[in-house]
């Protein structure tokens, strides 16, 4: 069966899949969900440094490629990763990851040469994620559409038309970094008051720890509190929700999407989260054409699956620049 191979690389763990080619056309068009032939999981062993992390993407790969020819008859047709930190999509470089450790790395070609010459492409784990999300999850026929995962950090991917843009120079989407609190908690880029310091999954586990004085309680236990009405835990999420709706604004505004995906740690919460998350934006729009604000479908395996849409793309396309997420 022809396939491709699908790699997620996270911080700490990677996912991987062979995906079936014929089950999601590329483009933005009707499709069903992809066929998942081969799926697996490994540490990116970066505790030995970052090129014991290529080391392991590329010999990982290389084993999806054998087990695809051992179990389907032919190697894989084309691979698409995606990795986190600054990438250039289109020279194919892994350029800067801090939880990797790595830089400037020619990720692609090494890939590619690995792999016997397939075609692979390249990209950044939010925006593709992204667009799995966009094409085959939560928003599926949406021409215009704002992923937002809410992790450690907080990131976007913009979503047009069955694709994400990345920007002129690979930086599209960071709202992490949108100063919603003048002059408030620093922030790693050199800001303060920044997004991400006050509505990622982080951040709330921090300030909830904080306030229960419990060093080991994380937001998914403030979640729960909430729940049950602890009004220390209401006032700590409260005041993540007000951030968090600040910063959407501030993107709707400038984008205008038509649906609104939240994703990420903190979505887990359900609509212990959306309730007030779209009250708080709904009281804050204008002017402005309030979007469909819903949850990801895809949770985590969206980076996977996008990656193999990236790939799936390559094989419409002689040119591996050319696949964006």
């Amino acid at each position: 069966m022809r396939h491709v191979i699908a790699l997620d690389v996270g911080g700490t763990g990677m996912k991987a899949a062979l995906v079936g080619v014929d089950a999601t056309p590329s483009g933005g068009g009707p499709s069903g969900p992809p066929v998942l032939l081969h799926q697996a999981r490994r540490a990116t062993g970066r505790e030995h440094g970052p090129d014991a992390v290529v080391d392991g993407i590329l010999d990982f790969a290389a084993e999806l490629r054998a087990h695809g020819e051992r179990h389907f008859g032919e190697p894989a047709a084309a691979a698409g990763v995606a990795v986190p930190g600054i990438v250039d999509e289109q020279q194919g470089i892994a350029a800067y990851a801090a939880n990797l450790g790595w830089r400037d790395v020619p990720l692609r070609d090494l890939l590619a040469e690995r792999l016997g010459g397939i075609p692979v492409a390249l990209g950044h784990d939010v925006r593709t994620g992204g667009l799995a999300e966009g094409r085959i999850g939560a928003g599926r026929g949406a021409d215009r559409f704002l992923f937002v995962p809410l992790g450690t950090g907080i990131a976007g991917a913009i979503g047009l038309d069955g694709r994400v843009e990345a920007g002129a120079h690979g930086f599209a989407g960071e709202i992490g970094h949108v100063v919603v609190r003048p002059g408030g908690i620093p922030c790693p880029c050199g800001q303060r008051g920044c997004l991400e310091r006050y509505a990622s999954a982080a951040a709330v586990s921090e300030a909830w720890a904080a306030a229960c004085a419990n060093p080991e309680a994380d937001a998914a236990d403030c979640a729960k509190a909430v729940a049950s009405g602890d009004p220390n835990a209401v006032r700590v999420w409260r005041a993540a929700v007000d951030a968090l709706a600040d910063g959407l604004v501030t993107a709707l505004t400038l984008l205008d999407p038509r649906t609104l995906i939240i994703g990420g740690g903190l979505a887990e919460a359900g609509e212990t989260l959306f309730t007030p998350l779209r009250d708080a934006v709904r009281q804050r729009v204008t002017f402005q054409k309030l979007p469909s604000i819903v949850p990801a479908a895809l949770g985590d395996t969206a980076g996977c699956l996008g990656a193999g849409l990236l790939a799936q793309d390559l094989l419409t396309t002689t040119d591996p620049s050319e696949v964006t997420a």
